[in-house]
């Protein structure tokens, strides 16, 4: 129930804040839009809702999140991050963006020992109410961009102190659909069309300035390549190329950081401006976390705060977002994420098992009983055999037992007469 009321208090608040009064707000925005250049080559490519993210952490963290991946939300941000995932998770997702305009999706990842998989898809519609030269209706329905994914990655080197090198690639198709109008109005159709686009990307995590004890590395490192693909109708997809950072410096405590160059394969020379991004999170309790980012692009400023909460069966991750495109009075930029976790696949249950068989041959080892711990550090690696603690004391055990060996042999030696 604490659980609950804390969730129910949390977006009452953001609720309550964002219809607060907030005279000469528009003053306010241009001031901050004229201290800021805006990118004359912003918004030039086709399908932009590619950029917008459904939700999650990916959005509370200002999308500083290609380095982080630590729920299902990666699936936007670097598809690498599934073979390092570790549960099994279906999310639902609902963004309230500017105006009328809405994002639905739903993301389903897993992974097997080093293979990951994934599979989502997201849909931005709003309404379309089309009028002629003397302001009559002429047509009705949504204007929408949908997109549908495909994800695979593996991990490869996976070890103790460093996670390996994991490698991935999602395959996208996506389409934007324009409603039809009475004749003599342009028709919407000739607006519809497709795209077929990749993600790419690395991820690695590994221990560096660590000053606590933690099975999870405090560093990592990532590269993406996002929405490759042919034109569409001559125009450019929304491609670009991002270098992330996280790094925890205390248990609770996780900042994160990505530098963006989006690229216009049409007109390379037509390319946006480069863009950065920052995000924390922080774990304040077992079951809450509170997060934010700020993401600096094309001359507007977007920030975002946020929180997630563990609840009985689902964790659940509200986000509230401010730019120059935001008004205060109308309840939009708020964003919900549901994930629901499926499991583990005896991953947890597998790594208590090894630290309990690593632990009980330290015991056995101080008390003169090699042997035994040498067969418990063997069967700790038989079920794990990236567990580098378990190795090194085992090299170290058999290496003992050599010296040992070599003083007995020598002591055998008679002395000649």
């Amino acid at each position: 129930m604490k659980r609950t009321a804390a969730l129910f208090a949390f977006v009452f608040l953001m609720a309550v804040a964002q219809r607060a009064s907030a005279q000469n707000i528009s003053d306010i925005y241009g001031v901050i839009s004229n201290i800021l250049n805006v990118d004359p080559n912003a918004g030039t490519t086709t399908m932009r809702s590619l950029l917008i993210p459904m939700g999650g952490l990916d959005e509370g963290m200002g999308t500083a999140y290609s380095a982080v991946c630590l729920d299902s939300s990666y699936f936007e941000a670097n598809p690498a991050a599934s073979s390092q995932l570790d549960t099994t998770e279906l999310s639902v997702f609902h963004n309230n963006w500017i105006a009328d305009t809405k994002i639905e999706g739903a993301v389903y990842t897993i992974r097997t020992g080093n293979l990951g998989f994934g599979i989502g898809g997201k849909w931005l519609y709003l309404p379309f109410p089309a009028t002629d030269q003397f302001g009559d209706r002429v047509g009705a329905g949504y204007y929408s961009e949908s997109m549908a994914g495909f994800n695979v990655s593996y991990n490869f080197m996976p070890g103790f102190y460093f996670s390996g090198l994991s490698a991935g690639v999602t395959a996208k198709v996506a389409y934007r659909s324009m409603p039809a109008v009475d004749s003599g109005v342009t028709s919407g159709n000739g607006n519809s069309a497709a795209g077929f686009m990749i993600d790419g990307g690395l991820l690695s995590r590994f221990n560096l300035f660590k000053f606590y004890s933690s099975r999870n590395k405090n560093f990592s490192l990532a590269l993406t390549v996002k929405n490759l693909g042919p034109p569409v109708y001559g125009d450019p997809l929304p491609t670009d190329a991002t270098f992330g950072l996280a790094y925890s410096p205390l248990k609770p405590l996780l900042f994160s950081f990505d530098v963006t160059q989006p690229i216009d394969l049409v007109n390379v020379s037509q390319s946006e401006a480069i863009s950065f991004a920052g995000g924390a999170l922080v774990n304040v309790t077992d079951f809450f976390q509170l997060h934010s980012g700020l993401l600096i692009e094309s001359g507007n400023p977007r920030f975002s705060i946020g929180s997630t909460f563990d609840l009985e069966l689902v964790r659940v991750t509200v986000n509230y977002t401010l730019d120059l495109t935001t008004q205060f009075t109308p309840l939009n930029r708020i964003s919900i994420q549901a994930a629901f976790s499926l499991g583990d696949l005896g991953r947890a249950d597998i790594a208590k098992k090894v630290d309990t068989m690593y632990l009980n041959g330290l015991d056995a080892y101080s008390r003169g009983e090699v042997d035994a711990a040498i067969s418990l550090w063997q069967d700790a690696l038989r079920l794990d055999p990236t567990f580098d603690p378990a190795r090194e004391s085992l090299d170290a055990a058999r290496a003992s037992n050599g010296l040992k060996q070599t003083m007995t042999e020598l002591q055998k030696i008679k002395p000649s007469q």
